[in-house]
């Protein structure tokens, strides 16, 4: 038996679109994907703005651990005063001024500091937008790794962070995305990320998610103004800062955002006016997205859909054609 070519379409468009009402009817059962849990070896950072003094030791510390060149804004070379995060600066400490600046910590008439960097996500959107997998979470530390030689350069990833965090190098014939890893070269050697190495005062903590956990319990429940230490670079290092216990928001950012981070924030200030994202879902956008696609493919039926539009898309045409001769 003979079939000419507008048969073929017709029997094709018919068979595809009784494929997809299959599909769309009955799709594969869509489980909900729950929030990626925090490691159990996760390690992290905590960083307090009340005893963070705007030296910046961890911006230069950080920028000559990874071998960070200099910014170039409008031709003046800037080496610990970027500001903001970008192809060459991973880690940067900003300022919240209010009124007449008389008073640190506090939002009215005061100032605070804030650190910009990776909070290394539990859940994390860039490694589930990127399509190659240049994007990966660490399985026993939890740090958010990025590998340039399986990198594209889609950029997905700078889209899909809550945070603003990874940056491209447009300013460069081979550019790579660029953002913190927590030093994983220098953990690798036993050491701890620059910036918690640096820091004089202990506002960045470097430790287990565990032991971080404690540490902000115990920070939280000190009286403010009763005299305190703080443990400098690591929770067990012994070293010490004295300052007066402060007074901190009730909130510890990134301990629910978005299914969790592994740096957390303390904070005198209101987390809004330190310019961080407020608002975001303890859910993780990763959960979400990743149960959306599979119940649209489940059995197969978006690709199926497409196909049978893309076949009747071609049985007009043929028709059309048909209809001139």
């Amino acid at each position: 038996m003979t079939i000419n070519r507008r048969d073929f379409l017709c029997r094709a468009a018919a068979g595809t679109a009784a494929v997809s009402a299959t599909a769309v009817l009955a799709p594969a059962p869509a489980e909900a994907r729950g929030n990626l849990p925090i490691p159990e070896q996760a390690v992290g950072l905590l960083y307090d703005s009340t005893l963070c003094i705007g030296c910046k030791a961890c911006m230069s510390a950080c920028k000559e651990a990874n071998q960070l060149g200099l910014e170039d804004n409008v031709g003046e070379k800037l080496w610990d005063t970027p500001l903001e995060l970008s192809g060459k600066t991973y880690t940067v400490i900003k300022i919240y001024q209010h009124g007449t600046m008389a008073e640190k910590d506090k939002a009215e008439n005061g100032f605070a500091h804030l650190k910009r960097q990776c909070l290394h996500c539990a859940d994390p959107s860039c490694v589930s937008a990127c399509p190659v997998n240049a994007m990966t979470k660490d399985g026993p530390l939890g740090i958010v790794e990025y590998d340039k030689d399986a990198c594209i350069g889609c950029r997905y990833c700078v889209a899909a962070c809550p945070f603003g965090v990874p940056q491209f190098q447009y300013d460069t014939p081979t550019p790579e995305i660029a953002k913190c890893q927590l030093c994983k070269h220098l953990l690798a050697e036993g050491r701890i990320p620059a910036c918690a190495q640096s820091c004089p005062t202990g506002a960045t903590l470097f430790g287990s998610y565990p032991a971080l956990s404690a540490e902000i319990d115990r920070r939280k429940a000190m009286a403010p103004g009763a005299a305190a230490t703080f443990p400098r670079r690591t929770v067990d290092s012994g070293d010490v800062h004295e300052k007066a216990a402060p007074q901190y928001v009730e909130h510890v950012y990134g301990q629910s955002e978005v299914g969790g981070t592994q740096v957390r924030y303390l904070s005198g200030v209101p987390f809004d006016k330190l310019g961080l994202p407020t608002g975001l879902p303890e859910r993780s956008y990763s959960s979400v997205s990743e149960t959306l696609q599979h119940t649209l493919y489940g059995y197969l039926a978006a690709p199926a859909v497409v196909l049978g539009g893309l076949v009747v898309a071609a049985l007009r045409g043929a028709r059309d054609h048909h209809d001139e001769e």
